[in-house]
């Protein structure tokens, strides 16, 4: 199975997703075909990380190494991502130099209502009734989108990609730290009867870090997944029990047998702009990568490059640019045809929206009026940490950065054949409308797609060579951390790694939260000078993974919050 030619063609307007700006890697002609590179694998499990390695040993494919690694993550991070969830993918192809979108995002289905978060009074119920409701899950989009990438762009059997996780879920794995910390915090999923059941040794007590772990009913599913291919998930016994897991009380939801029969990804243009001497290039809504666009654009002008992280005005500079891209991105982006994205990226415009910069943080911005915006309502959308970022680049030069998740800590704390279910519909706003009668954007509706914070990016060259990709896990912070990320390693010339590990700051609204304990106190008490006092930030913390290509080499980084590795491959001669 092979990746998106067709898409690769219409890039030639590459960036245009509502958009009619031709993209700079469009200007450039296709780079000449790269001598054989070193391979990689950047995953947040060494188990995950491994699996993609082997298939890079046997001369797989960037997508091949992909799928054999979320097929591992979904066993040993089970809190992040899996296969009952989705993903945006992010892929270069070396020999065009071309940058494609492939939509793995979960689907509404189509019995789903606007109003199906609401109580009878109208208002919204609470996020943690609806997280563990049947009424959470959305039509799962990553195997699909997998094996579309892998018909396009696969060079191994898809039979011979599952082995290891496979293998690793019937002989068991071994309980990481982090994971058994999120087993015990404070998370509604925690209460569910699968999570329960699953996590639990035979004397009922939880499993702790270094406990082995096994799966048989994963391995049992991986094993029909290799052999049936995608139909695996999306029809017969498994889909029928994903169905029945759904609809099961409390508040049973109304997916059937034909929406996951019909789900299909979707091939979009990707989403590309400047930032300094790299181009950007993004998926389009609904992911909120064109909010990363703007935040990065906003910040070219400030002085932000030539400060540094001991700086407290270069924190302070990141913290109001994320408080006007938020508002924005908040206001306007969803699965939608009226999303602005160029006229929230017109030069003018954030030029305008940048002003707003000043000496000390006042009260948060309002969104702003793009050119080409519709009145819209304020965002209610409440949407939880969670997610995973691997990148794979493969001995060719192609590289796949992907973004995966099931939502919230354990999805929607349902199982099925040996998986979670994601909570996916809870990323949509629980209102349709707001008190002015004005629509949500974000609002639910049949086959509709939950605005994303995921945002795995490719940086390319002027001359469309590839220059590093990064992302980040994280909800609504993921455009923070990886902005952050990216002052560190591009404006600040950090390696990727010590850029990866700069302290973290999401200011969002009237919210300034933050690793408080990793800033300086010169840091604090100058952020605190200029309005901001930063309070402890909330979930799964940041999971940004990423790489630069410095003077030809490759120069990693995954995050120290979690528990990820940069594997290496030399290159063949």
């Amino acid at each position: 199975m092979r990746l998106i030619p067709r898409l690769l063609t219409a890039l030639a307007a590459v960036g245009l997703s509502a958009c009619a700006t031709t993209a700079p890697q469009s200007e450039a002609p296709p780079p000449a075909v790269a001598a054989k590179q070193d391979a990689f694998v950047i995953a947040a499990n060494p188990l995950a990380a491994q699996a993609g390695l082997e298939v890079l040993k046997r001369k797989g494919s960037a997508v091949d190494a992909a799928i054999a690694v979320q097929a591992m993550l979904s066993l040993v991070e089970p809190q992040s991502s899996g296969i009952g969830g989705g993903a945006f993918m992010t892929y270069y192809d070396a020999r065009s130099g071309k940058v494609s979108i492939l939509d793995g995002r979960e689907v509404a289905p189509a019995q789903a209502t606007s109003t199906m978060f609401l109580r009878s009074d109208g208002t919204p119920m609470p996020f943690e009734e609806a997280v563990l409701s049947g009424r959470a899950t959305g039509v799962p989009g990553v195997v699909r989108m997998l094996a579309v990438a892998h018909e396009e762009r696969g060079k191994l059997p898809w039979n011979s990609l599952f082995a290891d996780a496979e293998r690793t879920a019937r002989d068991g794995f071994i309980v990481s730290p982090r994971l058994a910390r999120l087993l015990r915090g404070d998370f509604p999923e925690n209460k569910a009867p699968d999570v329960i059941a699953y996590f639990s040794k035979p004397d009922g007590t939880l499993v702790q870090a270094g406990y082995r772990l096994r799966n048989a009913a994963y391995a049992d599913f991986l094993r029909r997944l290799a052999d049936q291919g995608p139909s695996a998930l999306y029809a017969g016994s498994t889909a029928a029990r994903i169905v029945a897991r759904t609809r099961a009380a409390p508040l049973g939801g109304s997916m059937t047998l034909a929406d996951l029969a019909a789900y299909r990804p979707v091939k979009r243009e990707a989403l590309c702009r400047p930032y300094r001497v790299y181009v950007m290039c993004v998926p389009p809504p609904p992911s909120s990568g064109v909010g990363l666009i703007q935040l990065m654009k906003l910040l070219e002008h400030t002085d932000i490059a030539q400060r540094g992280p001991n700086d407290p005005q270069a924190w302070y500079l990141f913290a109001e640019a994320s408080r006007i891209m938020y508002a924005d991105r908040d206001r306007y982006v969803g699965d939608v045809p009226t999303v602005p994205v160029a006229g929230l990226l017109d030069p003018a415009y954030v030029a305008s929206r940048a002003q707003l910069i000043g000496p000390k943080a006042g009260p948060p911005p309002s969104a702003g009026s793009p050119p080409g915006s519709q009145m819209a309502a304020a965002d209610s959308t409440l949407e939880p940490t969670g997610t995973s970022h691997f990148i794979v680049g493969d001995a060719d030069g192609n590289v796949v950065s992907m973004t995966t998740t099931v939502e919230s800590i354990f999805g929607s704390g349902r199982m099925v054949d040996g998986f979670f279910l994601n909570n996916q519909m809870t990323d949509f706003a629980f209102r349709p409308v707001d008190d002015q009668g004005r629509p949500a954007v974000n609002a639910v509706a049949p086959g509709k797609r939950p605005r994303s914070s995921m945002t795995p990016t490719i940086l390319l060259t002027p001359d469309n060579r590839f220059a590093g990709a990064i992302g980040s896990a994280g909800g609504n912070a993921i455009l923070a951390y990886v902005a952050k990320s990216l002052v560190a390693a591009i404006d600040w010339s950090l390696p990727m790694q010590h850029a990866i590990a700069q302290p973290n700051l999401v200011a969002r609204g009237s919210n300034f939260q933050g690793e408080v304990t990793r800033f300086s106190p010169e840091i604090l008490a100058g952020l605190k000078a200029r309005g901001i006092e930063l309070k402890p930030g909330q979930g799964e913390d940041s999971g940004v993974h990423g790489v630069m290509i410095r003077n030809g080499r490759i120069d990693g980084g995954f995050d120290p919050r979690r528990e990820g590795r940069v594997l290496t491959l030399p290159a063949q001669p």
